[in-house]
């Protein structure tokens, strides 16, 4: 019995969206709720089309976690009047992309996810026409992490006006206090206005993977990133922004390992990555909404460069979090282990120990994450992180300011001696021609990248120099 993923209704009343779909027998809903957008109001400034085609386009791109249970066949019920042969590669692309992981742990090398029932539509004039463009034209995405911290500094210092939305998902707990650590780590920013996205998801909590052995399913997925873009559209449309500003890095590049079964990269960030950040923008401004833009300002460094930025001005690093398991902090994750390490390399000692509880060198679940970003085992952690020679060139910072724990007995028995300066050239230069923000963001943002990473090649070499 051929098995669909179906997109069954997507409602609009106010503030809510809603979209409900089924696969495998279950049924699935997800709501998205916008604190200042009247989705009422935004169908009658676009026309019924418009919004149906924009409502259609979120729910399309957030309910593709559901193809983690491999359908044979995606439905679109009603809205099949939307599907163009443009849609349908950009939606195969991501979900080959961000699910390469999700592949690679199931052995299933050749899905490339379900086949769409319905026959691709002519393509169609931008979704939007050109609209009123407001005096805060940047609306500047934050998690709540390090890397949202230096996005707002760089824009501050470009006088970059902007405003900030934060971003909560159910699948890390409860909307409230995800959106208080946000906020308090917006209290010490320059943004002009806050504006809140909360999104309820019975998938990704449901007991599936238990209960539903049947379905041979090891692993749940989202594409996170560019669900993230369409879902932000009615802000952008309300409020009258240009620029959806992201803090991807160019660490996000490279993936965690090559599959021979297919020759590809599998990299967990691939949602995050250049090559996908200028797809996704290709297709906002050339089917969506001609006058908005999609980019990263970070997108011309590596982690170490940004860790630098954030040493150079930590005004509001104490009120960081970049925990997916247990907010702000768990301390037993790759990505607490991640951000720990880097802090205790690059930031002063003082600002740093007061975050976390524990000295996470010497935490047993975190042996074997310390082990693969080092490079030491078949790939690195399926987590948004820097890469292997970012990684080693930290433990060698610690390793220099007296650090000492297991996992830094494991760095100095099977990594050193560590060759630190074609490290620092390569994560200390400046990708100017990645970043695709306009000239007035791109002149200042890149000015200032430079100015750092010419003081952190000093500073750092001097620590690492003997």
């Amino acid at each position: 019995m051929t098995r669909t993923l179906t997109l069954e209704r997507i409602d609009a009343h106010r503030h809510q969206l809603s979209a409900t779909v089924s696969c495998g027998g279950y049924r699935f809903a997800t709501s998205w709720w916008y604190d200042d957008v009247d989705l009422d109001a935004l169908r009658g400034a676009l026309g019924e089309e418009a919004f149906e085609g924009l409502v259609f386009h979120i729910a399309l791109f957030e309910v593709n976690k559901v193809a983690s249970l491999r359908p044979e066949r995606l439905e679109l019920g009603p809205y099949a009047r939307f599907h163009t042969a443009r849609l349908e590669a950009l939606w195969r692309e991501v979900f080959t992309r961000v699910w390469a992981q999700w592949r690679y742990r199931h052995d299933l090398p050749h899905y490339t996810g379900p086949a769409f029932a319905s026959t691709p539509q002519p393509e169609r004039a931008p979704l939007v026409r050109p609209r009123p463009i407001g005096e805060v034209k940047a609306l500047a995405f934050c998690g709540g992490g390090k890397d949202s911290l230096v996005v707002m500094r760089l824009l501050e210092e470009a006088e970059v006006a902007h405003a900030a939305l934060g971003y909560a998902h159910s699948v890390y707990g409860a909307a409230a206090p995800q959106h208080a650590l946000i906020d308090g780590l917006l209290d010490v920013g320059p943004a002009r206005r806050r504006h809140r996205l909360s999104i309820y998801d019975d998938f990704s909590d449901a007991p599936l993977l238990a209960l539903a052995p049947e379905l041979g399913v090891k692993e749940l997925l989202a594409a996170e990133t560019p669900a993230s873009m369409f879902a932000a559209l009615p802000i952008l449309l309300t409020h009258g922004y240009r620029d959806m500003v992201l803090g991807h890095e160019q660490s996000a590049n490279v993936g965690n390992l090559r599959w021979a079964a297919t020759g590809e990269d599998v990299n967990h960030q691939w949602g995050k990555s250049g090559e996908a950040e200028g797809l996704l923008d290709a297709y906002l401004r050339e089917v969506m909404l001609p006058d908005a833009r999609w980019y990263s300002v970070l997108q011309p460094a590596h982690d170490v460069l940004i860790f630098q930025l954030l040493a150079d001005d930590d005004r509001g690093v104490e009120r960081t979090h970049s925990c997916n398991v247990d907010k702000p902090w768990c301390e037993r994750c790759p990505k607490c282990a991640y951000v720990w390490l880097g802090y205790q390399a690059h930031l002063d000692a003082a600002k740093v120990t007061p975050l976390f509880r524990t000295h996470l060198f010497d935490t047993p679940e975190l042996q074997l994450p310390f082990r693969q970003m080092l490079g030491l085992e078949a790939h690195t952690p399926f987590e948004c992180i820097g890469q292997i020679d970012e990684v080693r060139l930290a433990f060698e910072l610690c390793r220099r300011r007296g650090l000492r724990g297991a996992a830094m007995d494991v760095y100095e028995a099977e990594v050193r001696p560590l060759e630190t300066a074609p490290i620092l050239d390569r994560t200390l230069r400046v990708y100017g021609e990645s970043l695709r923000a306009p000239p007035e963001v791109a002149g200042p943002v890149l000015a200032r990248m430079r100015r750092v990473a010419t003081k952190a090649r000093a500073e750092l070499g001097a620590r690492l120099a003997g």
